[in-house]
């Protein structure tokens, strides 16, 4: 094959994955697995490599490709680094703390046991095998947690034990590998401790200077914003493998040091920094999966047979649960949180690279190292990996569900802006089942809504650290309805990554804000609500003259047709929810079509409001409107309590 179609086909292959996950729902480091597995039947990468560079050593193919695995992994790292908030500490620091000592510790013991029980492995295999599968693979869990959406403390533990767990687990493999493999005629106790102080002390020390440099050189404006993303990967790229040449494998420390320094510190903003990684994570997670998966052959992974499955069923269903429970006896979290911490820690990418490298060093030193299973090493981690991600990746909704940890679905709605019309809208939804959460800067407008039954936080949807706080189980979509158009339009893209960008909406303050130039582009913008002409300004107005929110049941004998002629074709269609449950959103892009067995909710008007009456609310809304408070009504400031009170 030419080189240039296989290097084009791994990432298309990759995504072509991680989309069919997104439209089936199943786990997509599984389906990388197995479109990796499905390459290898036709294209091995170590003999095609070795081919290709005129190569007759089975060796050549691992020694060009393991560098470059080697540096994907610092990436993924480092952005997993980027995204352990210290504020999270607050509620999983306990909790995660003793996943990562003792928790590892037990795993370690466990899954060396059972490799030794189960499989045959010699007992220095067996430990190797045991710190290889120490990590729980940050890959796999972020996307079950943003499926799950369990509550905030159990998500931010499985996080923080995730992502800290991966630097430990390949240090430990190091220490096994050097002291008990290579080394175990000489090897002793104060070589090991002084190996593994050497390793944290480079590993946390680079990668806090590093956080530190550049800190100091943004802030300072020494490098324009155009290199911040490519710039601030170089150079993590360069302190890993610095790190790594003076100590193995603390370079996985130092990238995710220095991401946790970046993302803690207060004097500059890093969201375009992040941005970057994690598109680029994503990419290299499918391709690391795809070739990965493709050196792997299946008779391997059958040839291991009934003991493989034991001693899976081992890791999932005694391991893991010792490993919690023991670790987390007396923390804060309660029996229900840490049985679903217990039922969730799928294998991901770390410990695919470092088994694979791992079994490429011991296939260096075959005339010293002559270990029963040692071929097996990277088969086993790989059959660990597939079983974990489809088992865990299957039922931790389910289970999740079934310990109240989350709600049934994602079919609620996060409403910025508590305006009475919107409180009214938010009442109809939360009637019919929704669950619905209103967010706005006037405590006035909250304390209304709470009053009024619905879940609501006196909080500015702008603040970053506000929307992570913000309860969202069971929250699936955003609707902006603040009477300012600006602030809709940053605050649906500043939750570009709580939601998809099709569950984003945003509804006009005015038509002369809709068109012209004083309008945004439309780039800018949601998804907008809910037909076009039909604002927010017309919305209040049609409220104030009498109209009302109505939910209503279609049938054959009564259609949207006949709900129409019913009331004059004054009515306007908000959403719907189909049989199932689901809720539907009308926007302009995309009109809903009811049908028989639908229940709509529209706004039923009692008397037609001229759109030109409203568009004179243009001038009132120039007149420093505070974003998320509806001031420019004058008239009804006095009487109404929405308009007081900012918090």
């Amino acid at each position: 094959m030419d080189l240039l179609l296989y290097l084009a086909m791994i990432p298309a292959l990759g995504v072509s994955a991680q989309w069919l996950a997104w439209r089936t729902g199943l786990p997509g480091i599984l389906l990388l697995l197995l479109f990796g597995l499905s390459l290898g039947f036709f294209i091995q990468p170590d003999t095609y490599l070795a081919e290709l560079v005129g190569g007759d050593d089975d060796m050549t193919g691992p020694e060009l490709l393991f560098p470059i695995v080697s540096l994907s992994v610092a990436v993924i790292m480092f952005e997993g680094g980027l995204s352990l908030k210290f504020r999270e500490l607050r509620e999983a620091g306990s909790a995660a703390f003793r996943l990562v000592t003792l928790g590892a510790l037990i795993t370690f013991l466990g899954s060396a046991a059972a490799a030794h029980l189960t499989l045959g492995f010699s007992w220095p295999l067996s430990f190797l095998l045991g710190a290889i599968l120490i990590v729980t693979g940050p890959t796999v869990i972020g996307p079950l947690l943003r499926q799950v959406r369990p509550s905030r403390r159990v998500a931010s533990t499985l996080k923080w034990e995730g992502i800290v767990i991966d630097p430990i687990g390949a240090v430990l493999a190091v220490l096994v590998f050097e002291n008990v493999l290579l080394h175990s005629a000489h090897s002793d106790l104060g070589s090991a401790f002084w190996m593994l102080t050497k390793t944290v002390l480079i590993g946390t020390g680079l990668g806090a200077a590093g956080g530190a440099f550049l800190t100091g050189i943004f802030r300072r404006y020494w490098m324009p914003d155009t290199l911040h993303g490519v710039g601030t990967l170089s150079f993590a790229l360069l302190l890993y493998a610095i790190s790594n040449h003076l100590a193995h494998e603390s370079g996985l420390i130092t990238v995710t040091v220095m991401g946790i320094w970046l993302t803690n510190q207060k004097r500059f903003d890093i969201e375009h920094i992040v941005e970057l990684k994690e598109n680029l994570r994503t990419l290299l997670i499918g391709c690391l999966f795809i070739v990965l998966g493709s050196r792997v052959a299946i008779e391997d992974v059958a040839a291991i047979g009934w003991p493989g499955l034991a001693f899976l069923g081992c890791m999932i269903l005694l391991v893991r649960p010792l490993s919690v429970f023991i670790s987390l006896l007396g923390s804060p979290l309660n029996l229900r949180e840490q049985a679903f911490v217990a039922a969730l820690a799928p294998r991901g990418i770390v410990a695919a690279a470092v088994s694979s490298v791992f079994a490429l060093e011991m296939e260096r030193h075959t005339e010293t190292l002559t270990l029963a299973g040692s071929d097996q090493l990277a088969t086993v981690t790989f059959l660990v990996i597939v079983g974990t991600v489809a088992i865990y990746g299957m039922l931790a909704s389910p289970i999740a569900k079934l310990l109240g940890l989350a709600d049934e679905t994602s079919n609620g709605v996060l409403i910025a802006g508590a305006d009475r019309w919107v409180r009214d809208f938010a009442t109809e939804l939360h009637a019919l089942g929704i669950p619905v959460l209103l967010v706005d800067t006037n405590y006035n407008k909250v304390s209304q809504a709470r009053l009024a039954g619905l879940n609501a936080e006196c909080v500015n949807i702008l603040n970053e650290h506000a929307r992570e706080e913000l309860p969202l189980a069971g929250i699936g979509r955003f609707l902006a309805m603040t009477p300012n158009d600006e602030v809709n339009s940053l605050a649906t893209r500043e939750s570009r990554g709580l939601f998809d960008r099709s569950k984003l909406y945003q509804l006009t303050f005015t038509s002369k804000n809709a068109a012209g130039g004083r309008g945004l582009t439309t780039n800018l913008m949601g998804r907008e609500l809910f037909r076009d002409g039909l604002t927010f300004s017309q919305i209040r107005e049609m409220c104030e003259a009498g109209a009302q929110f109505k939910a209503t049941k279609l049938s054959e004998s009564f259609s949207y047709a006949e709900f129409l002629r019913r009331y004059n074709d004054t009515s306007e269609l908000l959403c719907l929810l189909k049989s199932d449950g689901s809720l539907q959103v009308n926007t302009i892009d995309k009109p809903l079509e009811p049908e028989a067995g639908q229940t709509i909710i529209c706004l039923v008007a009692s008397v037609p409001v001229p759109a030109e009456h409203v568009s004179q609310d243009s001038k009132l809304a120039s007149k420093g409107n505070s974003p998320q408070s509806d001031d420019s009504a004058k008239r009804s400031k006095k009487s109404s309590p929405d308009n007081d009170g900012e918090c």
